[in-house]
């Protein structure tokens, strides 16, 4: 049996109709998702990512400045374990370090990252190490929107947005799992006003893909997993040439071989196809596909890469397609999950 934890937001001050974290039970023959546990400690319990075990699922409260985690049960039903503050405002993203010993967390109007300590029984303990994305000003930060592993795990990337009074970036630093430390080896700096939201890592790990939400447009750079440098080689659209409106582009995902790569568009309500040449790295662009709903903040594959899902925050639902990697073509599958709000989902 495989689940699916959701995430949500869930406050008025997010026009949100989440109820609190959901647990789905899909079923092995059918696909079908069955809702089995709604879970509600603090509010937003947002973005979300499992230890390397999978024994434990965490998740940050946007919006606010908390940290929580949980144990998975035998059932796939989670047991609310400890809840920290980390003083950071908005927390947004989350993940394992390679031993396993720290979970490492990117606060947006924090405008820091920082590696939590996990304790033997699952539960968050002490902040070990703090790093401020500075501004353009003293006392001004650059916002950090997510921090993502190397195929390695040896370095980490960490994308900040502007928002005028920082800047826009990709910074990378190494990690030391010895004690939790980040030494920065590079920086990569976007056009003003493009603002840098979030980067896949290619299996090959010397090619990344950063989506721009402002500038609505996906950009490859080639990385040296040897000095932790990074070098930008192109630019693509992440919107149809004829569409003239407004957009937000928000994710930028890989398929499991590193040959296609998508990108998710708010107010257009689309997602990007672009075929990856595994010889240069570069982006060719094959479609667009419609969102069937409103505000695709958040997108990903299911853990064998069988099936692609969509969050539609903005109408409560999630939309199930497949990936024909050789073709390059998505297709719907026809089941599109119901469920409050959706901004994360894990696979276990």
């Amino acid at each position: 049996m495989s689940y699916a934890y959701v995430g949500c937001r869930s406050t008025k001050e997010r026009n949100a109709r989440g109820k609190g974290l959901k647990v789905y039970e899909i079923s092995e023959t059918t696909g079908d998702w069955k809702e089995i546990q709604c879970l509600k400690t603090e509010e937003n319990p947002s973005y979300q990512a499992m230890d390397l075990e999978e024994k434990y699922l965490y998740s940050v409260h946007g919006d606010f400045t908390k940290v929580s985690s949980y144990r998975i049960l035998e059932d796939g039903r989670l047991e609310a374990l400890n809840t920290i503050d980390i003083g950071g405002k908005n927390p947004v993203f989350i993940t394992p370090d390679r031993t396993n010993q720290y979970m490492v967390v990117a606060a947006l109007q924090g405008g820091a990252v920082y590696v939590i300590r996990r304790n033997e029984d699952g539960t968050l303990g002490e902040i070990v190490t703090k790093v401020c994305m500075e501004g353009k000003k003293e006392g001004a930060i650059s916002f950090a929107h997510q921090c993502i592993w190397d195929q390695k795990k040896e370095y980490l990337f960490v994308v900040t947005q502007a928002r005028l009074q920082g800047y826009g970036m990709v910074r990378v630093f190494r990690f030391d799992p010895a004690d939790g430390s980040l030494t920065p080896t590079d920086t990569y700096y976007s056009r003003e006003y493009d603002e840098p939201r979030h980067v896949s890592i290619h299996p090959n790990n010397r090619y990344v893909y950063l989506i721009n939400e402002k500038g609505n447009k996906m950009t490859f750079l080639e990385f040296d997993d040897k000095t932790g440098k990074l070098q930008a080689r192109q630019n693509l659209p992440s919107l149809p040439d004829t569409y003239t409106g407004e957009g937000q582009a928000s994710a930028s995902l890989l398929n499991k071989e590193g040959t296609i790569l998508i990108g998710s568009n708010r107010i257009h309500e689309s997602i990007v196809v672009y075929r990856i040449d595994q010889q240069t790295g570069y982006m060719k662009e094959l479609g667009y596909y419609p969102a069937l709903g409103l505000t695709p903040r958040f997108i990903t594959f299911n853990k064998d890469y069988s099936k692609f899902y969509m969050a539609n925050e903005d109408s409560d639902t999630i939309v199930e397609m497949k990936l024909d990697s050789d073709k390059g073509l998505m297709e719907y599958t026809g089941r599109i999950i119901p469920t409050e709000s959706p901004v994360c989902i894990t696979f276990k």
